[in-house]
């Protein structure tokens, strides 16, 4: 079993950035792939990026690479997005999510979510 908590999101001007954390209770959570995933209100959930359990393998979605880092601290249980040069259309509630085997873009392989943190960005 593993839980997620978000944290790091709020308000931020376009062109700013933030860096959001997840931290993960359990002791597999090192063997676990965690990914982070994104809705804007009236949106489906969409695929922001991903890192495998060891840190050495990331994929991110076309539209967001060069801005994003996903990153992640096994001894602290952590996973990092830092997001840089944010635009009015990178607000959304933003989830992490772990799963078993290697990391994926798809949603619907994770087996555990937080309950997501807000990201906000005024023009």
């Amino acid at each position: 079993q593993v839980r997620l908590v978000e944290s790091g999101g709020g308000l931020v001007q376009a062109g700013g950035s933030l860096r959001l954390s997840c931290a993960a209770s359990g002791r597999t959570f090192r063997s676990y792939a965690m990914g982070w995933f994104r809705q804007a209100p009236g949106k489906e959930r969409e695929f922001v990026a991903a890192i495998n359990w060891s840190g050495g393998s990331t994929v991110y979605a076309d539209s967001l690479k060069g801005r994003f880092t996903i990153s992640r601290d096994s001894a602290k249980n952590t996973v990092y997005l830092q997001m840089n040069s944010l635009k009015p259309e990178d607000a959304a509630v933003y989830y992490c999510a772990a799963k078993s085997g290697g990391r994926s873009w798809d949603a619907n392989e994770y087996d555990y979510w937080g309950q997501g943190t807000q990201v906000t960005v005024s023009s």
